[in-house]
């Protein structure tokens, strides 16, 4: 079956066309570094990873860009409030780079744990000042901007079809604008550069030809896309609250740059809810995946959860799935390591499989056909080397998993002996209370007859 996704744009399944014959060019909108990432962004990076390796697994060559927002993202969407890097400085105390590295490290280091593949490049905002100064000139070269006393903006009235991604109600919008819009002069309109305060001396700020300041957050996408991906590639990846703001105005100034829409396919993955709402950094009170490790779960049983549910389906976290999912984790796991090497992948099975994913990244149901199969006939080194087979996508690491060998401290192994003894004078009561005190560090003991 040939691969289809879903595209944002047309709202609809299309089948997968590449621009180019094997080569598939792949931006994924990477995180603000102002702070760890949440269990929510990870949902989405594990999204994109399996994206990625679905166009591997057909054959694809995939160019993969995850860009670094280390400048330029506001508090608000809206461009109201400060820098969300300023306000991690505050909040920390220490520079906004200090933290810009801090937390890229954090993330880089959580994207690994996770065994989401490493892209081509990482590419940094504060790298890329240049390209998106040139890109902000053409753009007012070409009569989409206006100035205003604190930066030079995108006028979106002079696009009959901004907002299309979204389907938004433009003039609905204007007329039901509730925050002041300061010089901006419709609600939908955005910053491209924004200027420094005259009273003050910001952190990260650049000389430019409409006066030092900082660019906008959404000309940073649009700009190193176009750089290392050329402005009309294959697809453009981020979260479901993209499509509305930071995706419209990227494809309203690329438009307006390059005449193109910037990428043929958008994709969106939804939300994970806690407790029933989104999961947001800007709240404060956030799970990390740092979280689940230090309760004893293993970074892989969160990846294996993100793929129980679809990812156009907002997907409901509580510690009860994520042990679940655990649960499940280990059973594949040893089964997996139980089995014989040797077998060959099975094409009926590979090609059942093949057929889930290819319809718009069905892994829920590709991962209950890797339990069917599991549960199959098929001798087991066959069962082996087709269950490899589907974790080149899945990514589940199965052929690299050993179990670990409990080391037994010598504490927990005197108390051991001494119970022990203790069976073997038919001390009953004192055998009794030392299986308690195995058991209060952690040690299960079973007796054999």
């Amino acid at each position: 079956m040939p691969l289809v996704l879903y595209d944002t744009w047309e709202r609809a399944l299309r089948p997968f066309t590449p621009l180019q014959a094997d080569h598939v060019g792949l931006y994924c909108c990477g995180p603000t570094v102002y702070d760890y990432a949440h269990l929510g962004n990870l949902r989405t990076y594990v999204f994109e990873d399996v994206l990625r390796r679905v166009l591997q697994h057909a054959g694809y060559r995939v160019r993969h860009v995850v860009n670094i927002t280390d400048v330029g993202h506001l508090v608000s969407d809206a461009d109201q409030g400060e820098d969300k890097m300023e306000k991690g400085s505050r909040r920390t105390g220490e520079s906004a780079w200090t933290i810009a590295d801090k937390y890229t490290a954090a993330f880089q280091a959580d994207w690994r744990a996770l065994n989401l593949l490493e892209p081509a490049l990482w590419c940094k905002a504060t790298e890329h000042i240049g390209e998106q100064i040139a890109m902000i000139a053409a753009i007012e070269a070409n009569g989409f901007t206006y100035r205003t006393a604190d930066g030079v903006y995108f006028d979106s009235s002079k696009q009959d079809d901004y907002g299309y991604l979204a389907r938004l109600d433009r003039a609905g919008l204007d007329a039901g604008a509730r925050v002041a819009l300061g010089d901006k002069r419709h609600a939908t309109d955005f910053a491209l550069w924004k200027l420094s305060p005259p009273d003050s001396q910001r952190q990260m700020e650049w000389d430019s030809p409409w006066g030092r300041g900082f660019p906008g957050w959404h000309i940073e996408c649009s700009a190193m896309a176009a750089k290392y991906l050329t402005p009309w590639f294959d697809i453009h990846c981020g979260g479901e609250d993209h499509v509305a703001v930071h995706h419209s105005n990227e494809i309203a100034q690329s438009e307006a740059c390059f005449g193109t829409r910037l990428a043929n396919y958008w994709m969106h993955g939804h939300f994970m809810l806690e407790s029933g709402e989104k999961m947001s950094k800007s709240s404060g009170q956030f799970l990390r995946l740092q979280t689940l490790l230090d309760r004893g779960n293993d970074a892989l049983a969160f990846r294996y959860l993100c793929l129980t549910a679809h990812y156009r389906s907002q997907l409901r976290f509580s510690l009860d799935a994520l042990d679940a999912a655990q649960v499940a984790l280990d059973r594949l796991r040893k089964t997996f390591a139980d089995w014989p090497d040797g077998g060959s992948v099975d094409a009926h099975w590979a090609a059942r499989f093949d057929a889930e994913i290819n319809q718009d990244l069905n892994l829920p149901r590709g991962l209950a056909l890797v339990w069917e199969l599991a549960r199959s006939p098929l001798d087991a080194a066959t069962r082996k080397a087709t269950v490899a087979y589907c974790d080149q996508v899945l990514g589940l690491g199965l052929a690299h998993w050993q179990p670990t060998q409990r080391v037994t401290p010598p504490a927990v192994a005197a108390l051991q002996a001494e119970r022990a003894a203790a069976r073997a004078n038919k001390d009953w009561p004192r055998a009794d209370a030392l299986r308690q005190q195995l058991l209060n560090l952690g040690w299960e003991v079973q007796d054999k007859a």
